[in-house]
C-alpha cells in the first residue's frame, strides 16, 4: 500500500460511526449486531445488487433515480426485493432518523438473494427471501490532492458476460483493476472497453476536457452513473460543449483537465494518467466550474 495514497472514497474520520444503527431485514440494530449468515448468497457468490445515496440538507439527493436503478438492477437479475419503492424509501428514512443524521451522510443499500439451503450456485437454493440492509454513515469526502490514474489490463466487458451497468455485488473485476493500479503506483485504475477506448475507472465515471469541451465515454460499457448524467445535463444546460464518444489514451494524455464523478465524491480532479501530467497537475477551471454548477444543483434539489 502506498503511503501517499488518495482514494476517491477517502472520508474524514468520524467517531460517531462506531455507534451507528443499521437497518437489517426490517429491524434497526447496532453495528455489532448487523450480521448475516455465511450461507447468504451475497457472501457466498456475490449474488445481489446495491445502491449508494448521499444526504444533503436533510434530503437524499436524486433518490428517485437511485431507486429506479436499484429496482431495474434487481429485475435484471430476477431478484424480488420483497419491498415496494415507498417501503424502501421509508426504511432509509427510519435509519436516518434512528441515527440522527441531517446532512453529510452516505447510505449503502444492499439486497442479496438471501440465505441458501446448501452452499451451491443455483438461485433456487435461496428459499427464505432476500436479505436487505442499509448501512448509513456520517461521511464527508477527504480529497487532499487530485487522483493519479494508471491504465490496467482489466476491461469493462460485454453485457452478455457481466453487464457493467449493473451495481452488482460481484465487483472482483474492479477490485483486481484497483489492485493493479496500486501496484503501478497510482490511486485508481483507468479501465478501457473491449475496443481499447477509454471507459471508466474501477470506482467512478471518467471525464476529460479538451479545448473547452467535455468528453466522456459513450456509456456503452460503463456504470450508468447518476452523477455522470447530472454533469452531462449541467453542461448542456449551461452551454458547455459535452460529448459522449469513443476516445483513446492518446487523447486522454493530451487533455487539459480530467475528473471523476460518483455519488460519494461528486467531482474529483485527476492530476496524472500513467505518469503523464494532465494540464498543470492541479484542479482546472472547467472542473471547478462544473463542481460549482453541481453544488448549486444539489442546493436546489435539497432545500
Amino acid at each position: 500500500m502506498m503511503i501517499d495514497q488518495q482514494t476517491t472514497h477517502a472520508a474524514q474520520e468520524d467517531a460517531r460511526n462506531e455507534q451507528i444503527l443499521i437497518w437489517l431485514n426490517g429491524r434497526i440494530v447496532p453495528k455489532a449486531e448487523a450480521l448475516v449468515s455465511v450461507y447468504d448468497s451475497g457472501f457466498m457468490l456475490g449474488d445481489g445488487v446495491w445502491e449508494g445515496l448521499r444526504l444533503y440538507n436533510g434530503t437524499w439527493a436524486f433518490a428517485a433515480e437511485h431507486l429506479d436503478r436499484l429496482f431495474e438492477a434487481a429485475r435484471a437479475i430476477d431478484l424480488d426485493i420483497g419491498m415496494t419503492r415507498s417501503e424502501v424509501l421509508q426504511a432509509i428514512t427510519e435509519t436516518q432518523q434512528a441515527n440522527g443524521m441531517t446532512t453529510d451522510a452516505h447510505a449503502r443499500l444492499m439486497v442479496t438473494r438471501g440465505i441458501k439451503a446448501r452452499p451451491f450456485q443455483h438461485p433456487s437454493l435461496s428459499q427464505q427471501g432476500p436479505t436487505v440492509t442499509i448501512i448509513m454513515e456520517h461521511s464527508q469526502p477527504k480529497i487532499a490532492r487530485p487522483i493519479r490514474l494508471a491504465t490496467v489490463p482489466h476491461i469493462r466487458g460485454l453485457p452478455m458476460t457481466q453487464d457493467p451497468k449493473l451495481n452488482s455485488h460481484s465487483k472482483l473485476n474492479c477490485i483486481l483493476a484497483c489492485i493493479a493500479a496500486e501496484k503501478a503506483g497510482a490511486d485508481e485504475a483507468l479501465m478501457l472497453d473491449i475496443h481499447g477506448f477509454v471507459n471508466t475507472t474501477n470506482a467512478c465515471n471518467f471525464f476529460i476536457i479538451r479545448k473547452g469541451a467535455v468528453w466522456t465515454s459513450t456509456g456503452d460499457y460503463c456504470m450508468n452513473g447518476i452523477t455522470r448524467q447530472k454533469v452531462i445535463d449541467l453542461c448542456r444546460a449551461n452551454a458547455i460543449p459535452v460529448f459522449e464518444k469513443n476516445f483513446s489514451l492518446v487523447e486522454a494524455y493530451g487533455a487539459d483537465e480530467a475528473f471523476l464523478t460518483g455519488t460519494f465524491g461528486a467531482q474529483t480532479p485527476v492530476s496524472e494518467i500513467d505518469g503523464r501530467q494532465i494540464g498543470d497537475g492541479a484542479q482546472g477551471p472547467f472542473t471547478t466550474r462544473i463542481q460549482d454548477l453541481y453544488k448549486a444543483l444539489i442546493q436546489r434539489e435539497t432545500t
